[in-house]
């Protein structure tokens, strides 16, 4: 009897997704919360034909190197900035993602860091835990959405799925892509087109929707901090590195930035050769101007149960010799 091909889940996922792998594949399975060391998961992908993979995994030529068998990498992502798909295109190896499921949810969770920053629900809370509450105070002052203006970068779907849920908070949304120009007038839901330099003088808060290349590495770094209003609010539902943290967390000290929360972290970018070792500190210490959340944007759990439906669907697509719509680049299988 032919024994049946190998795919890897490189992290833990539900149930009901190895099951989907019944008759098709052998599973070697992560059943912890915290990923496999490098040379643990090199290991058991070694022989493995299709793999599942995930945030925390660095998926570069040296890997797949190691991995002569390997025909399909299905990433339970949307952003594949920890993916080399050139080496993995030079190899032969069919990378697909996850394209759509993860936008409502990141943006449900950009509205979400927005009210807490601007709210202080966080120092709020920890202020009730540790102090206990005795009545009202007039202190906890902050910013509202309402009437605020709020300037998004980056308007692809999930900028746009951002500016579809403020438009009951009654504020001005503004938006800036490399995709659209400043002649556009009046986008979907009402927002305004404007120039980077613009929206950044004017906006309340800014929030960032854009996913992480070359060009938009550190997109908001000193001089774009300089350049916004004094005591705005910056909000990083999108990816780490499109801010440079230091000079975040130098903005917050001199008070020019009035808060920054952030679902993710510039640690996280394995694409980076350059990048920081942890979170700055500056930014963990400053609790009473950050809200920071361990990279939630997805983590709903009917969502997630669709995200490695998908990922898992495309991989079994792939070993039977189709290539699934969701591919993103054209390597036969």
């Amino acid at each position: 009897m032919t024994e049946l091909p190998l795919v890897v889940l490189t992290n833990r996922t539900f149930p009901e997704t190895r099951k989907m792998f019944n008759g098709v594949a052998r599973v070697i399975a992560n059943d912890n919360e915290e990923p496999w060391p490098s040379e643990i998961l090199q290991e058991h992908c070694r022989d493995a034909v299709g793999i599942m993979a995930f945030m925390p995994d660095q998926i570069n030529g040296a890997f797949l190197d190691r991995c002569p068998k390997l025909q399909v990498v299905g990433a339970a992502l949307k952003g594949f900035d920890n993916i080399d798909v050139d080496a993995a295109s030079a190899r032969g190896v069919l990378v697909t993602i996850c394209p759509d499921l993860l936008t409502i949810p990141t943006a449900e969770l950009a509205i979400g860091l927005m009210l807490a920053l601007g709210r202080n629900m966080l120092t709020g809370d920890d202020e009730i835990r540790r102090q206990g509450f005795h009545g009202w105070r007039p202190r906890h002052y902050g910013v509202g959405i309402d009437d605020a203006t709020v300037g998004i970068i980056g308007f692809g779907k999930v900028g746009q799925a951002i500016a579809a849920r403020l438009r009951g908070f009654g504020c001005q949304i503004l938006a800036h892509d490399s995709a659209i120009t400043v002649t556009s007038g009046n986008l979907s839901h009402d927002v305004e087109a404007t120039t980077k330099e613009g929206l950044l003088r004017v906006s309340d808060f800014v929030v960032l929707a854009l996913p992480l290349l070359t060009s938009t590495k550190h997109v908001i770094d000193a001089d774009a901090l300089a350049a916004m209003k004094r005591g705005a609010l910056l909000v990083n539902p999108a990816r780490g590195s499109l801010v440079d943290e230091a000079a975040v967390a130098d903005a917050l000290s001199n008070d020019h930035l009035g808060g920054y929360a952030a679902d993710v972290f510039e640690f996280e970018d394995w694409a980076r050769t350059d990048k920081p070792e942890a979170i700055d500190s500056r930014l963990i210490k400053a609790t009473a101007k950050t809200v920071l959340t361990p990279h939630i944007g997805s983590a709903v759990f009917n969502v997630r149960r669709k995200i490695e439906a998908s990922a898992a669907h495309s991989i079994i697509e792939a070993l039977q010799g189709r290539t699934p719509n969701c591919a993103i680049n054209t390597i036969g299988c």
